[in-house]
């Protein structure tokens, strides 16, 4: 395979990079990259972010098939009508409008793989729940996550036969310098999603300043299910917020090259560019993992959730 433009995948020194400074994707390739997990279900990653360029034709976008579109009637009863491809949580509709920036998210987590055109996600075609909205405002963050939470909600009850097999949150927004104590709702959620088993991955500030004396939101929030991530370049330097005690790892974020609205493609730069590789590296552990930690991730989604976590930061 040839990744000349995605370094992140598989860095041979191109471009003045660092060979090996890069995730391995090949090899967990190697072992799967399909994507449903051996009992069945197919894999989401929910990204909440402005706006998706839906029809892009190398995103594979969760589709809700439960839902009649335009018909006016919450037909799943899952609270929100119409959502055939998401929901807006700025204005409350199911309206999804295009934006560079979520769609190039969306692309490094799950583009599609091995057709021949763009570049290829960490999971090969993983479905994308599109949230939007991203925001600063906790009101409208809380509105966003608790979408994701109950699409996996109405997954679990219904035995897979409605809503989404949601694993991960994808947040490549948030706030500088703020201060938990200044979100505490916001902070709290990401234990209530990890109570059904979704990691949270999210992206830290972008300056090159210590989170943890200067603040930042989401990732100074104190919960194990969200996993704090800055921006690595291709020769493995930290170039973002950094903490000892408060950021979690750091990913390729740097010259990242993904899909764009219009069914385009092109580089972008940033954390919010390094956690949608943590976000498919999630997505692609349940991938990976075999039926028995599947089956015990149902069991106890949240202690499971938990040993993905702990391998991706142990062993990154």
């Amino acid at each position: 395979a040839a990744f000349g433009n995605q370094w992140h995948h598989q860095n041979t020194g191109q471009s003045g990079g660092t060979a090996g400074a890069d995730v391995s994707s090949c090899d967990a390739w190697g072992i799967s990259y399909n994507n449903v997990t051996p009992l069945g279900d197919t894999i989401v990653v929910a990204v909440i972010d402005n706006g998706f360029f839906i029809n892009h034709v190398d995103i594979d976008f969760f589709v809700n098939h439960n839902e009649i579109p335009n018909n006016g009637i919450d037909d799943d009863g899952n609270g929100y009508i119409d959502d055939v491809n998401g929901w807006n949580t700025y204005d409350d509709t199911n309206h999804i409008s295009s934006r560079s920036h979520g769609t190039h998210v969306a692309g490094i987590v799950g583009a599609k793989g091995n057709n021949g055109i763009g570049g290829v996600g960490m999971l090969w075609g993983g479905k994308i729940l599109a949230i939007q909205g991203s925001s600063t405002l906790e009101s409208t963050v809380l509105k966003s996550y608790n979408y994701a939470l109950d699409m996996r909600a109405l997954y679990d009850s219904t035995n897979g036969a409605k809503g989404a097999f949601v694993v991960a949150t994808n947040s490549s927004f948030g706030v500088d310098s703020g201060l938990p104590s200044g979100y505490p709702l916001w902070c709290a959620f990401y234990d209530s999603l990890g109570s059904y088993g979704i990691l949270n991955p999210a992206a830290t500030t972008n300056s090159n300043t210590n989170v943890d004396t200067d603040g930042d939101i989401p990732t100074t929030c104190l919960s194990d299910y969200m996993i704090a991530v800055t921006n690595t370049d291709r020769n493995n330097n930290q170039s973002a917020g950094y903490g000892a005690t408060h950021i979690d790892l750091g990913a390729p974020g740097t010259d990242v090259y993904s899909t764009l609205p219009n069914n385009s493609y092109g580089n972008r730069n940033g954390t919010s560019m390094a956690t949608p590789v943590v976000a498919g590296t999630i997505a692609l552990m349940h991938s990976i993992g075999c039926a028995n930690f599947a089956t015990l991730y149902k069991q106890k989604p949240d202690s499971m959730a938990l040993e993905i976590r702990n391998a991706i930061i142990n062993q990154g």
